[in-house]
């Protein structure tokens, strides 16, 4: 267990992302039934990781109810177990309000059966202008009086552009930082926000190890990251890797989610799920060996960072 920052929450080095979970087969191509969804939330409050990532928008809602209905099922939260929600405007909707923030508290807390929300993360901030999310009557202004009024607990921020998440860190008004696809063997342009969190005590939690797929699979199955087309610099380099890899007998995919979680600046790194069995998966990648040596031959690979991304990936 590693600490969240000062927030004074233990948190394990893996936690369970549940996008998937609500059934997004537009994004990742397959579907997740209900059962299947609260057996995995019931294994993962079961396992060493009950560490439970989630969105208001997550499959329009369904990530969340089904994570109510296995809390319902399990009698409650175990004992250090966690949920982490996140604040989002409604579907196919640019409101993105004060006002929209605590309807999307509160039907969060419909959704988990919770009443008090440990963790809330204003998610994916770049929707609307910093000034506007920071100004009076705005997203920032309702999560601090929701905090005050012991509604929810700790505040994070969750996104993508690393420069919009610095200036939310810099407000000084968020315990947690989320970064997702921005640490990994093959882009590390989160380090900045990784080194600030580090100096501020803001727990920083990293998401997407396996960039949507390449680090697991390979670039020549998945030629994509973060969901969109990989440059050809990128996909040779992690050609490359996966030569390292094999010639040490370890499999890419231990070493990408190793590379986050050997980090002691990462205070849990977010997977997704949608089976129990792949709970068993992660388990058994965190416990390969790497040899140091594999860390040295992979260092000039890892270096170059976002370099040679396919132009339609965007910052």
């Amino acid at each position: 267990m590693r600490q969240l920052g000062t927030t004074g929450l233990a948190v394990p080095p893996i936690c369970v992302g549940t996008s998937a979970l609500g059934s997004f087969p537009a994004q990742y191509g397959y579907e997740v039934d209900e059962r299947t969804a609260i057996d995995t939330i019931l294994a993962a409050l079961d396992s060493k990781f009950p560490f439970i990532d989630t969105s208001n928008e997550y499959g329009g809602g369904a990530s969340e109810r089904r994570i109510g209905r296995a809390i319902a099922e399990n009698g409650g939260l175990p004992p250090g177990a966690l949920v982490a929600t996140k604040v989002d405007p409604l579907p196919g909707s640019t409101d993105f309000s004060g006002a929209r923030v605590r309807a999307s508290v509160e039907e969060s807390r419909e959704r988990l059966g919770l009443d008090v929300l440990p963790l809330v993360y204003l998610h994916d901030p770049e929707k609307i202008t910093f000034e506007e999310a920071t100004g009076p009557g705005g997203a920032l202004e309702a999560l601090l009086e929701l905090q005050a009024s012991g509604v929810v607990e700790h505040l994070g921020v969750a996104g993508g552009p690393i420069d919009l998440e610095l200036a939310y860190l810099r407000t000084g008004s968020f315990q947690v930082v989320l970064s997702h696809n921005r640490y990994t063997l093959v882009d590390s342009s989160a380090e900045e926000l990784v080194a600030e969190c580090a100096e501020r005590g803001v727990g920083f939690v990293n998401a997407a190890p396996f960039g949507g797929g390449m680090l697991v699979r390979g670039p020549d199955a998945v030629p994509r990251y973060c969901y969109q087309p990989a440059g050809d610099e990128v996909i040779a380099r992690v050609r490359r890797m996966e030569q390292v890899c094999a010639d040490h007998g370890v499999p890419l995919a231990a070493v990408a989610l190793q590379f986050s979680t050997r980090d002691e600046r990462v205070a849990s790194t977010v997977v997704g799920m949608s089976s129990p069995e792949r709970l068993a998966q992660v388990r058994d990648l965190l416990g390969v060996p790497i040899p140091d040596q594999v860390w040295t031959d992979l260092a000039d690979l890892i270096a170059p960072g976002r370099e040679g991304f396919h132009p339609a990936a965007g910052q």
